[in-house]
């Protein structure tokens, strides 16, 4: 029976036996037990789906993967311990040393600095692009060893929209495939597979977690991109892999499964970033109510948006499905049903009337944390970038007078009477 999204969020991922738990149960185990060796050796040579280690994969993992890659409407996905080893694995897995990588300049700063610090440690050379360039700007990024693009849906904390759709066609033009981080729309508001998207990732600590709980992060294969096109580019896919008793993955497990068994069997066996069972176990009880969380979160951040705006303290409000927002357009095509719940404005008189007004917030808390339950508020320049001066903040699109909200589930009136307060006192 082919199910509506809604009941994916709910049911998706585990269908329970006969007296079996109607719950995804928790198995808080590190090893499983097999009666002979050779019943294990069939697992070691991936003749057989079983477990044997949760360092590489874990029932409770595999049933919560499973309803993120039913959401997203792929064809197999991997949990993994944070949302940074999801978009690290999701690129290690197809660029080495000597390789490189397009990615759009607006994206999530920790992940800017995993590609541009971290990963070209490890000899992977990224290019940062802007992501309103033309076709042919994009395409003149691109160089014969390129092995990927990435983008975020919507970009933490620009929020602009990536328009994935171009994107896409400048990475299939060049035989490589699009990774798009999903957190802040996450599949209910967007799912970038239907616009040419062929990976995508999330930092499930965010709106699929939705309660400050378990950090953890998840990979999604759409099984489109066909790796064996390019077995020159793509040979960690398409030969042997000798550190896995010389399993070719595409023609074992065929386009559907090859990617994630490879980051699965090789990455993960490697490096762990496992997610804890107990870690899936909240994540899925958050995604049973994604649906209904997502459609709150979008409502309370347009009416504060809508607030602001028209305040006169307030000099300018970015969130991308307010009418006049540069990216509206965009978002109407991409994101029809909303964006997110983040919107991120500026009050007047900078810096200091910033402050002013963070001090003063009741409901809204300071903490470094978005999309949640509870409504998150950040002031940049006093806090994750206060070592740099109003100059630099500029420069690095912080401005010193930007506040960043996410706005939670908590009635919206309530929240604009908190910023009425709050800015009463700058």
């Amino acid at each position: 029976m082919d199910l509506r999204f809604n009941t994916k969020c709910v049911q998706g991922g585990y269908t329970p036996g006969n007296g079996e738990p109607r719950q995804i149960p928790i198995i808080q185990s590190t090893t499983f037990k097999y009666d002979t060796s050779e019943d294990m050796g069939k697992l070691f040579d991936l003749e057989a789906s079983g477990y044997f280690y949760s360092r590489l994969q874990n029932p409770t993992c595999d049933h919560v993967a499973a309803k993120i890659c039913e959401l997203e409407g792929g064809t197999a996905a991997m949990l993994t311990g944070s949302g940074q080893s999801a978009n690290f694995y999701a690129v290690f897995n197809i660029a080495g040393c000597g390789d490189h990588v397009v990615s759009s300049a607006s994206i999530y700063g920790g992940s800017f600095n995993l590609f541009a610090v971290t990963m070209k440690r490890m000899g992977i050379e990224f290019t940062f692009v802007d992501p309103d360039c033309t076709e042919e700007e994009l395409n003149a990024a691109f160089r014969p060893n390129t092995k990927a693009v990435f983008g975020e849906t919507i970009a933490n904390p620009a929020l602009t929209v990536l328009d994935i759709e171009k994107f896409a066609k400048a990475a299939h033009a060049h035989g490589v495939p699009l990774i798009v981080d999903n957190t802040f729309a996450t599949p209910v508001n967007c799912r970038p597979f239907e616009w040419g998207a062929d990976i995508v990732t999330h930092s499930t600590t965010k709106y699929m977690d939705g309660h400050g709980a378990a950090v953890g992060g998840c990979i999604v294969d759409s099984g489109k991109f066909d790796w064996t096109a390019y077995p020159e580019k793509f040979a960690c896919l398409c030969t042997p892999d000798e550190s896995y008793h010389g399993v070719t993955y595409t023609e074992r497990f065929g386009l559907a499964g090859a990617y994630i068994t490879k980051a699965t069997a090789q990455l993960m066996r490697d490096l762990g970033s496992v997610q804890s069972p107990q870690s899936a176990f909240i994540l899925n009880l958050g995604l049973e109510s994604l649906h209904v969380r997502m459609k709150r979160h979008c409502e309370n951040a347009l009416a504060v948006a809508s607030y602001l705006e028209k305040h006169p303290k307030i000099s300018w409000v970015n969130y991308c499905s307010l009418p006049g927002n540069k990216y509206y357009d965009l978002a109407q095509k991409y994101l029809p049903s909303g964006s997110c719940g983040v919107v991120s404005f500026g009050i007047k008189g900078g810096r200091t009337a910033a402050e002013v007004f963070m001090k003063h917030l009741k409901v809204g808390a300071i903490e470094t944390h978005v999309a949640d339950a509870r409504t998150c508020i950040l002031h940049p320049a006093s806090s994750t970038h206060r070592q740099m001066n109003d100059a630099e903040l500029a420069a690095a699109g912080v401005g010193a007078d930007l506040v960043r909200m996410s706005c939670g589930l908590e009635d919206a009136q309530d929240l604009i009477d908190d910023i009425a307060q709050a800015l009463e006192q700058v």
